[in-house]
């Protein structure tokens, strides 16, 4: 394998090294016909050489070799290690195995695979330098990743780490023997600064037909294209800070600036900083202050953002002739890198709302818990959207009442919820009720106000906290505007269902049957469970008395729920209680309530079970207890006798409202001491367990056992048994009536 140009060098510990040693490698990459690698070649020897004078803090060796298939590059330190390791070639990763270097500490070959990689030897290197590592770690892996082929070993003398670039082939015998070029001399003395300049001018000596600069330089034509052009394999495994860096420390090399930094301004408040830094070797640095001949070109970035590259010449000297034409040209490149960074990162920033107020809008859908959904709102708001997040709601009245407040820490709750009780506050969210626009506000909890909105009314007003590091962009504004829409109508539901909830409390306490009166000789029992879907039912019963030993019972059943069969029944017993109070008799007073509510065109009916309750306590002879009953289309009532029989009684009408042709026999009973009458609506009989019901005759059997019990356990017993027979709330009202003569 043949040598096309190869290059060494001895540089002193100098941070002026690096430029030498990219100078020598552009020089020997361009002889030997690799200037498609010299880009990677460029970066890794930067990065090698900078490691080596940083923390080896001795004069550095630079071996470049460039033949027929690839260019191999070495970089050896003078700080002893330990002697005797072997070469670490990669084969992954940071993988560390044995086997020789490439100049000549031991045989490389191609593997046989076809990989193309550096196959190791025998036994495993000893590398367990942990700081050296951790401290070289960026250098190494980016020769891991842009090297065909590396390796690192240690002698007696020093350590090296050598790579390879062009095919992934390790050249099987060892360069040729170059004498070294050594350009050292006591660190920080006269013979040093002279002695790097002449020598990156021997290197680097600029083409013949190069422009001459101001400062009698000259800058080669391909320094125009290198300057700017970074290949695709390369800048794709850059990320953007880097690929900054990369241009920068080009610019340096070619402009022969001391120093130079690109600062960003994201527009986020937090003001100018740094994106990169570079330190040049050409020469003494300026003092610090000292700004007369610094060249600072503008980045070209989109708004918001904002930036500049600032170029300061070596002490002594003025800014060349192309600095300013080729620190613009940098710029440019640099903006192009700046705003691609960012187009991709609003956009993955856009997905993640998307996503985000997708999710949002499932949680507050899923919930029409008033209160839940409010702490929903304040919770999903932090840390995503802002640090600390109040929910108000207008109350009745017109004010903001404080319903939910949240903060990425706990601690600081409190002190957020004064904040939002605070008059001041409430006078600027006052501004967003009349406003219905969000307004910002600073302060130490500035942030952002923004006006819930739902159906045409504003609702309420959400406050979020802006974030710790930066105000709110133009994105996060958008995103809490749109979150803050989808938050107002999941409120407004849950607040229309509480309020129909409360409604429908309301009704059903207004309906609820009144206390049962307490009546010598006869014994009374209720039980009464709305449904639990939040609807108001329809069934009633009723106790009260007509004169002295008279009382009149009754049970009902309105058809269908909702107010409109809260107000039927209501009616239904308030007209039923007027009646008999007329001392109708009881079919009387069904018939003429059938009239009633036919005349209403309601196209509401009831079924209704009345009884009118007569004591009877003739001298010497046991008390009885007789029932006039008539059922108006309602389910039997269960006659539980002392020695324990069960039998339906009653003979069964038409239901109320239903027909014009209204018929409901009277049936006449009588109930001996011990014997128990129980009332019950379809709420207990129609009582569904998958595919059964609960049924008259599972009720028939549990009063079977019942026979002796007070009127109010007999009641409780078959409420207990019901509820039971389901895991399900109940879909349908239970009501439970009984009528006992006592012993």
């Amino acid at each position: 394998m043949s040598v096309r140009a190869h290059r060494r060098l001895r540089l002193p510990a100098d941070d002026r090294t690096p430029a030498v040693a990219r100078a020598a490698v552009r020089q020997v990459l361009l002889a030997g016909g690799w200037a498609d690698q010299l880009d990677e070649a460029l970066l890794l020897v930067s990065e090698l050489s900078t490691n080596g004078i940083v923390h080896a803090g001795t004069p550095v060796d630079v071996d470049v070799l460039a033949d027929d298939t690839g260019v191999t590059i070495t970089v050896s330190d003078q700080k002893s290690g330990l002697v005797g390791a072997t070469t670490a070639v990669r084969s992954g990763p940071f993988d560390l195995i044995a086997a020789g270097g490439p100049n000549g500490d031991g045989d490389l070959a191609p593997t046989g695979n076809g990989n193309g990689r550096a196959r190791a030897g025998a036994a495993e290197a000893v590398w367990d330098d942990t700081v050296e590592l951790e401290e070289r770690g960026r250098g190494l892996m980016l020769v891991d990743r842009l090297a065909s082929a590396w390796g690192t070993s240690h002698h007696a003398t020093g350590k090296s780490v050598w790579f390879r670039l062009g095919t992934d082939t390790v050249p099987d015998t060892g360069p040729p023997v170059v004498p070294v070029e050594t350009v050292e001399a006591a660190s920080g003395t006269a013979a040093t600064d002279a002695a790097l300049p002449s020598a990156l001018e021997a290197i680097a000596a600029p083409a013949p037909n190069a422009a001459p600069a101001a400062d009698g330089t000259a800058v080669p034509p391909a320094a125009w294209v290198w300057l700017d052009h970074v290949p695709e394999a390369l800048r794709s495994r850059l990320t953007m800070p880097q690929l900054v860096s990369e241009l920068l420390e080009r610019l340096c090399d070619v402009t022969g600036a001391a120093t130079g930094s690109v600062w960003l301004d994201r527009g986020d408040t937090a003001g100018e900083r740094r994106l990169a830094g570079y330190s040049s070797p050409h020469g003494p640095r300026p003092a610090p202050g000292d700004e007369a001949d610094t060249v600072v070109v503008p980045l070209p970035v989109a708004h918001p953002l904002r930036g500049k590259v600032v170029l300061h010449p070596p002490a002594g000297r003025r800014p060349g002739r192309y600095w300013q034409e080729l620190a613009a040209l940098s710029a440019q490149r640099m903006a192009i890198g700046i705003d691609a960074e960012r187009l991709q990162g609003d956009e993955m920033r856009r997905r993640g709302w998307v996503t985000f107020l997708a999710e949002a809008s499932e949680l507050l859908a899923n919930s029409l818990d008033l209160e839940l959904t409010t702490a929903l709102a304040a919770q999903l708001v932090v840390p995503r959207l802002g640090s600390w997040a109040v929910v108000h709601l207008v109350d009745p009245r017109g004010e903001l009442r404080t319903v939910a407040v949240a903060h990425a820490d706990e601690h600081a709750i409190p002190r957020i919820r004064a904040h939002a009780e605070a008059a001041e506050t409430r006078t600027r969210l006052a501004a967003v009720l009349d406003q219905a626009a969000t307004v910002p506000f600073d302060g130490d909890l500035a942030g952002l106000a923004l006006p819930l909105v739902a159906r045409g009314r504003v609702i309420g007003v959400l406050s979020v906290g802006r974030f710790a590091d930066r105000v709110h962009s133009g994105d996060d504004a958008a995103a809490l505007a749109d979150f803050a829409r989808r938050a107002s109508l999941a409120i407004d539901n849950a607040t229309a269902h509480a309020e129909r909830i409360r409604v429908a409390d309301e009704l059903q306490r207004a309906l609820l049957p009144r206390p049962l009166p307490e009546a010598p000789g006869i014994e009374f029992g209720a039980v009464y469970v709305p449904a639990g879907t939040g609807d108001v039912g329809g069934d009633f019963y009723d106790v009260f008395g007509v004169r002295r030993n008279r009382w009149f019972v009754s049970m009902g059943d309105i058809c269908g729920k909702g107010s409109q069969a809260a107000v039927m029944t209501g009616a239904v017993r308030e007209v039923m209680r007027a009646l008999i109070g007329e001392d109708r008799a009881t079919a009387n007073m069904l018939a003429t309530l059938n009239r009633t509510l036919l005349a209403s065109a309601n196209d509401r009916y009831a079924t209704v079970a009345a009884a009118m309750v007569t004591r009877l306590e003739p001298p010497g002879r046991p008390r009885t207890l007789d029932v006039a009953l008539c059922l108006a289309g309602h389910d039997r009532p269960v006659l539980l006798e002392a020695d324990g029989a069960v039998r339906s009684v009653g003979e069964c009408g038409s239901a109320v409202g239903l027909v014009e042709q209204f018929e409901t026999p009277e049936v006449n009973l009588t109930l001996r001491q011990g014997d128990a009458l129980v009332f019950v609506t379809d709420g207990v009989t129609e009582r569904r367990r998958q595919g059964s019901m609960y049924g008259t005759q599972r009720l028939r059997d549990l009063l079977g056992t019942m026979a002796g019990r007070p009127a109010q356990e007999i009641a409780d017993r078959v409420q207990q048994d019901v509820l039971a027979f389901a895991p399900e709330p109940p879909r349908d009202d239970i009501a439970v009536l009984v009528l006992r003569n006592p012993l």
